[in-house]
């Protein structure tokens, strides 16, 4: 038996007891007469003990040639600390050693393996299964399992079967670039490996299996940011005969749920919000909520004041930092310059102060005297201490430039509160949109995505105006300023199906080579369905306060999409290049 206990079992209610441990060394302590060894699983950590007068000069001899990260086993006399570490569930005992055991030797690991390591990104990821000893990541991964289970529960309640889907398919030409699959037997031909399992959990509606669930791994080739990686998981989920409502009763409960469940928080019920006023209160369809300094939109109010760069803008927007009047002239240049970053792209920034007195005081004095500042004052409901912030420019450029400058300002002002949580329903969103490059529409969510039920026939018979102004049956689940879920009722029937690939630049030869088999299905009596994709590894990553997914998944890609510790992708021989019918030819580029 390699232990009896695990190290963070035993408490004082063990004191006594003649205990086995095993694990890894996470720190020595040698006193001279006394030496302290950390043992570490991913339980916990006990402290054990070897005394001078009490220990074998073999014992203590092992004990000395310990280094960070041996695998070890130890037995020994539970006893009471007389110094006791309130910070750990162990920290009341401590274990006499009788007998220590090395089962494994280590190198000397090139980070230590503590909560805040001293290491860095590249480096803890080349040696994750050391990374992954660290308290962190484990509660991370902890936390992910229970969530996945608690998930599993509550579908598995509401009626859901799990059904797995291909993971070898056919290349479809819309959303993110594929990964590709060369296929041996069938020269030239290629598999791609799925974005989402989309088209065959409706065949399953069409099957008749009408409420279907699967945590499913999805590929997308495409660059990467803190919460994209090139694999990732969803919560995959649909339901047949139901309407757009159904599906936000069940999946609002599903989060309360999971909430509930994993961290015991009560959430209300979520509020909702139309894609139109998100976009006009936040610049955003994934509005944070958790504080306001909703838009103010002053075009008309500040326009024809005889200052140019207000007068020919499309669009001027604001909005109020409460209790930010105190900033010092060398932070709104810094804010502004921030702006200016090419991810950004503002030109610059107007601000206005409201004195203690109540006077304010502006960066554009010179074009609107006192009464117009009042106006403004009022507009924004600005009391003294709060600073009004203006950017102007193109109405759609304008909002998501102020709705990253919102963003900003809660973070600095400490209003997005990581162990707040917010979540938001944004419903109605456009079904398409329209590209002037491309000259034709692409589908604001994806191609099988339903019109308003009450706008199907201005979708089969209206004119290209008509198509912009279409509504689809979408909604997404946003938390926190996170979209960390998204849906909708689905289109069931050939004719509109068929119709909207037409929309989307589809011939009807295209379309029927992509997407045939799930056309003909809909021949058979596909049912009304919809159904909706939780981002798993993102839902984990708000829930724990984190901004980055990699925390959240065992073996991570880095930000040029390469494994680390396996380092891959990598070359293939030329012998399984010249199977593949892929071999590089002299000359070829």
């Amino acid at each position: 038996m390699y232990r009896t206990h695990t190290c963070g079992q035993l408490n004082l209610s063990d004191a006594g007891k003649t205990v086995t441990l095993s694990g890894w060394v996470q720190v020595v302590r040698d006193k001279g007469f006394m030496i302290y060894i950390d043992l570490r699983d991913r339980y916990g950590i006990t402290q054990l003990i070897l005394d001078e007068k009490l220990s074998s000069p073999e014992l203590l001899t092992a004990a000395r040639s310990l280094g960070r990260e041996f695998v070890i086993q130890a037995t020994g006399l539970v006893v009471e600390r007389e110094s006791k570490n309130d910070k750990i569930p162990t920290g009341e005992i401590e274990v006499q050693v009788s007998v220590l055991d090395i089962l494994n030797a280590a190198k000397t690991p090139p980070f230590t393996v503590v909560e805040d390591t001293d290491g860095g990104d590249d480096l803890r990821m080349k040696y994750r299964y050391l990374d992954l000893r660290r308290a962190p990541l484990q509660r991370n991964l902890i936390f992910r399992s229970n969530l996945a289970l608690e998930t599993r529960k509550y579908l598995a309640d509401k009626g859901f079967i799990e059904v797995e889907t291909p993971n070898l398919i056919k290349s479809t030409p819309e959303g993110a670039r594929d990964f590709v699959v060369p296929s041996r037997m069938n020269e030239g031909q290629f598999y791609a490996l799925p974005q989402s399992p989309q088209t065959f959990k409706q065949i399953l509606m069409v099957a008749g299996y009408d409420r279907y669930f699967q945590i499913v791994k999805c590929f997308r080739d495409e660059d990467l940011r803190a919460d994209r990686q090139p694999e990732f998981t969803q919560i995959d989920c649909e339901m047949s005969f139901v309407h757009q409502e159904d599906i936000l009763s069940t999946f609002e409960g599903l989060t309360k749920h999971l909430f509930k469940t994993t961290l015991n928080i009560d959430l209300q019920d979520f509020p909702r919000m139309q894609y139109d006023e998100a976009m006009r209160l936040y610049g955003s369809d994934k509005p944070d909520i958790r504080f306001g300094m909703e838009f103010v939109e002053m075009t008309e109010m500040v326009q024809g004041k005889g200052f140019p760069v207000f007068d020919n803008a499309e669009a001027v927007i604001g909005i109020c930092a409460k209790g930010a009047a105190s900033y010092t002239r060398k932070q709104l240049d810094e804010l502004t310059e921030w702006l200016r970053r090419p991810q950004i792209g503002a030109t610059g920034l107007v601000y206005m102060r409201v004195e203690a007195d109540g006077n304010c005081k502006s960066s554009v004095d010179k074009f609107y005297d006192a009464n117009e500042l009042n106006a403004w004052k009022e507009a924004f409901a600005a009391e003294p201490g709060d600073l009004v912030l203006v950017l102007c420019g193109g109405l759609e450029k304008t909002r998501k430039q102020l709705g990253e400058l919102r963003l900003e300002m809660g973070s600095r002002l400490g209003l997005r509160d990581p162990k707040v949580f917010a979540p938001l329903w944004v419903l109605d969103f456009p079904l398409l949109e329209w590209d002037e490059e491309a000259e034709r529409f692409f589908a604001m969510h994806h191609p099988f995505t339903s019109p308003k039920k009450e706008q199907i026939g201005e979708m089969l018979n209206g004119n290209h105006e008509t198509m912009k102004n279409l509504r689809a049956d979408a909604y997404d689940l946003v938390l926190n300023g996170v979209e960390i879920g998204g849906g909708s009722i689905r289109i069931h029937d050939r004719e509109l199906q068929s119709k909207n690939f037409k929309l989307l630049g589809f011939t009807p030869e295209q379309a029927e080579e992509q997407f045939g088999f799930l056309l003909g299905a809909f021949e058979y009596g596909a049912p009304p369905h919809g159904g909706i994709a939780f981002g798993f590894d993102r839902l984990c990553a708000v829930m724990s306060g984190y901004n980055s997914i990699r925390d959240f998944i065992a073996f991570p890609k880095n930000n040029q999409g390469r494994d680390m510790m396996i380092d891959a992708p990598s070359a293939i021989d030329s012998e399984q290049l010249k199977e593949l019918s892929l071999q590089i030819k002299p000359g070829d580029k």
